[in-house]
C-alpha cells in the first residue's frame, strides 16, 4: 500500500465521538477515543460511542492511541475500546490522571499500558511517529498531534484556540507550528466548531471580569455551573472569590474528583483559606459564599438539576441565590438546560446565562485563528473535522478564499478514508463504521429496533393481549384479555379490539390454534391493524399465549 489513509470513525460531520485512524502500510495510529451524547429520540441511552469493528479487525496493527486532551468527546469511549483491544495509550500527565479514574471504573488498570508524554516528544509508532504540540483550550495540556508519514506530516489540531493570556500562562506553541509547516504538512485536520464566528475568540481571562462583576453585585450566595473538566474556570472562581472575600464550596462527584486531582498535581492553586466543604457553609453568611456545581448540561442526576427539583439533600437553593451559567449548551441538551433554569427562577434564584461582560468563553478557535493555523502550517491538503456539515462547508469556503483549489480540499465523512498518495489524494472505499449506543447501565449495543420500540411505547403505549389455549384439543379457552399501559384512545377501543379479535379467532381451525408461533403473529396483526385504523395509533402489541 503506497497510500497513507486517514479514516475518521467519528468526529466529522458531527460534534463529539472523536476517533481518527491514521494507517500507513501495516501500522495504525489512533487519535482520540471519544463519546457523544444521545439526542431526545434515544430513550434510555446514556452515551454514544464509535463502532470499533474496523479497529478490532486490525488490532494487531495498532501501535497506540494518542489522546489530545481529557474532554469526554475525546476520551470518554476509551473504557469500551479497552474492553475489546489492548494497546498502548499515550496521554499527557494531566490527561493521564483524569482518564485513570474513568478507566478504573470499568477496566483492570493492571492490564492497561498507560504512557505519559510531554509536548515536543517524538513517539515512535511503527513506521510513523507522533509529536504532541501544545495548544490552548478550555482544559490543561491539550495537544495537537503531528503524525509523520512517508508522504509528510498529518496534523490533527485537536480542539484549540490562540489565547495570548491563558490562565495557566502556557501559550500555544505557534513557533513549532511554523517549523512543522516548513518541514511539510501534507494534510491539516482542523477543528471547525466555531468557524461561523468572525474575528478572534476572547481570552479565558476575560471571564474573570464577568465573574468579578457578579460576585460583587450579588447580595446572597453565588453558584456557578460549568463543565467539571474546566479547570481554568474553576481557578478563576477561586481567585475572584478570594478578591471578593467569599469562601468556595464544591458539589458534584466528578467536579470534586477533578478538584482533588488538579490540586494534588498543581494544576489548580487555591488561595489560602478560600476552600471550604459543604458542612462548613453554615458558619458563613450567604453573601460570603460561592459554590461550584456540576449540571451545566442539564444532566438528570447532576447536583444542580437535583437542586432545581428540591431533591438534593446536601444543598438547597434559597431565594436570593445567584446562579452563573458558565458554559455553552451541547447541541441536544438545550431543552433540559432551560427546564433547569426555569425551575431555579421559580425557586427565587437569579440565573445569569448571558452577560455583556463574558461569564463564559469558548475553547475553540474563531475564523481568524483558523486562518492563522492554515498560514502557520501551510498544508497541502485541508480537511475540517470536529464540526457539523455546515461548519465543514464554511471552513472550506474560507480556505478557497485563501487561495486553496478544490482538489486540495476535502469534506470527510465517518468511515470514508482520505487516501494520500505521493502526488494526489482521493476518497477511498467505506470501512465498517457507525455508532454504538450505551444504556444507562453502561451496557453497549442498544439496537435501532429497541429504540424504535421505546419510541413507539413512549408515543402510543403498549397493549398486552393474553389468550389461553388448550393445545391438545386445539381450542381457545375463555375470552381474550387486553390490557394497556401508556395507551390513550377513545373509550371502548380496547373492548372493540377484543370483539374483533374474538371473531377472527373463531374462524381458526384446531391446527392453526396448536401452532403457537402462528397464533401469536395472527393475534398481534389483528389487534394492531384494528387500533391503527380506528384510532390512528401504533402501540406496541405484546401477545401472550397461555397453554392450559
Amino acid at each position: 500500500m503506497n497510500s497513507v489513509q486517514i479514516i475518521p470513525l467519528g468526529g466529522v460531520g458531527e460534534i463529539g465521538k472523536n476517533c481518527t485512524v491514521i494507517r500507513q502500510d501495516d501500522d495504525i495510529v489512533v487519535i482520540d477515543c471519544g463519546l457523544s451524547f444521545p439526542n431526545e429520540e434515544m430513550l434510555g441511552v446514556d452515551i454514544v460511542i464509535p463502532d470499533f469493528t474496523y479497529l478490532v479487525e486490525n488490532k494487531s496493527k495498532i501501535r497506540g492511541v494518542f489522546l489530545t486532551h481529557a474532554h469526554e468527546d475525546h476520551v470518554g469511549a476509551l473504557p469500551y475500546f479497552l474492553q475489546q483491544i489492548k494497546c498502548p495509550i499515550y496521554a499527557s500527565e494531566f490527561t493521564h490522571a483524569i482518564i485513570r479514574q474513568k478507566l478504573d471504573e470499568r477496566v483492570d488498570l493492571r492490564e492497561v499500558q498507560l504512557l505519559t508524554f510531554k509536548p515536543g516528544d517524538i513517539i515512535p509508532a511503527g513506521s510513523m511517529s507522533v509529536e504532541p504540540v501544545r495548544v490552548t483550550h478550555s482544559i490543561p495540556e491539550t495537544c495537537s498531534m503531528a503524525i509523520r508519514t512517508k508522504h509528510g506530516i498529518i496534523l490533527m489540531t485537536a480542539d484549540f484556540k490562540f489565547d495570548f493570556t491563558p490562565v495557566d500562562s502556557r501559550l500555544t506553541n505557534m513557533a513549532r507550528f511554523g517549523e512543522l509547516g516548513k518541514e511539510g504538512v501534507v494534510a491539516l485536520l482542523s477543528d471547525s466548531t466555531n468557524v461561523e464566528r468572525p474575528g478572534w475568540s476572547p481570552s479565558e481571562m476575560k471571564v474573570s471580569e464577568g465573574l468579578r462583576k457578579v460576585f460583587t453585585a450579588a447580595g446572597g450566595r453565588v453558584l456557578l455551573t460549568t463543565f467539571a473538566s474546566n479547570i481554568h474556570r474553576m481557578q478563576q472562581v477561586y481567585d475572584v472569590a478570594a478578591e471578593c472575600g467569599r469562601k468556595v464550596a464544591v458539589v458534584g462527584r466528578r467536579m470534586e474528583q477533578n478538584l482533588e486531582i488538579c490540586t494534588r498535581l498543581g494544576y489548580l492553586k487555591i488561595p489560602k483559606g478560600v476552600r471550604i466543604n459543604l458542612d462548613e457553609m453554615r458558619q458563613y453568611q450567604p453573601k460570603d459564599l460561592a459554590i461550584l456545581t456540576t449540571g451545566s448540561q442539564g444532566e438528570p442526576m447532576s447536583a444542580l438539576v437535583q437542586m432545581s427539583k428540591d431533591e438534593y439533600s446536601r444543598l438547597r437553593v434559597i431565594p436570593g441565590d445567584t446562579l452563573i451559567y458558565s458554559a455553552r449548551p451541547i447541541p441536544g441538551n438545550e431543552a433540559a438546560i432551560w427546564r433547569t433554569v426555569n425551575r431555579l427562577f421559580r425557586q427565587g434564584a437569579n440565573v445569569i446565562y448571558d452577560s455583556p461582560t463574558p461569564i463564559h468563553v469558548s475553547g475553540h478557535a474563531y475564523q481568524e485563528e483558523l486562518k492563522m493555523m492554515i498560514n502557520l502550517t501551510r498544508p497541502y491538503y485541508i480537511a475540517p473535522v470536529h464540526g457539523e456539515p455546515r461548519h465543514q462547508h464554511l471552513y472550506l469556503e474560507i480556505a478557497r478564499n485563501m487561495g486553496y483549489p478544490d482538489h486540495r480540499l476535502f469534506t470527510m465523512q465517518d468511515g470514508v478514508p482520505l487516501e494520500i498518495q505521493e502526488t494526489a489524494a482521493s476518497m477511498g472505499e467505506q470501512v465498517h463504521c457507525g455508532r454504538v449506543l450505551v444504556d444507562s447501565a453502561g451496557t453497549p449495543g442498544v439496537s435501532d429496533d429497541v429504540l424504535r420500540d421505546r419510541n413507539n411505547v413512549a408515543r402510543d403505549g403498549l397493549v398486552v393481549v393474553t389468550i389461553a389455549v388448550d393445545p391438545e384439543r386445539g381450542e381457545i379457552v375463555g375470552d381474550p384479555i387486553l390490557q394497556a399501559r401508556a395507551f390513550h384512545a377513545a373509550e371502548g377501543i380496547l373492548d372493540q379490539a377484543r370483539d374483533v379479535l374474538w371473531d377472527a379467532l373463531k374462524n381458526l381451525d384446531s391446527n392453526d390454534i396448536r401452532d403457537v408461533d402462528r397464533l401469536r403473529h395472527e393475534v398481534a396483526d389483528i389487534v394492531k391493524k384494528f387500533i391503527q385504523k380506528k384510532a390512528q395509533l401504533r402501540p406496541i402489541i405484546l401477545p401472550t399465549i397461555l397453554e392450559v
